[in-house]
């Protein structure tokens, strides 16, 4: 499987609480953060439900 480098470029201030919860459950807490995780199905969920806050890059 395929690495997926996740950055948080947008403030979560004044979104919806499922994207912030989505977001918390990616470990991004604040614009800068990163994670780097494994590709899967539920991933590309959460993806899906932020892609407008967040950079998506494969490693």
């Amino acid at each position: 499987m395929a690495s997926i480098k996740i950055t948080l470029e947008k403030s979560l201030i004044g979104r919806l609480e499922k994207q912030q919860k989505t977001a918390a459950s990616l470990g991004l807490k604040k614009i800068g953060d990163f994670t780097v995780q494994e590709d899967s199905a539920a991933l590309q969920g959460k993806i899906f439900v932020i892609k407008h806050l967040i950079k998506v890059e494969n490693v």
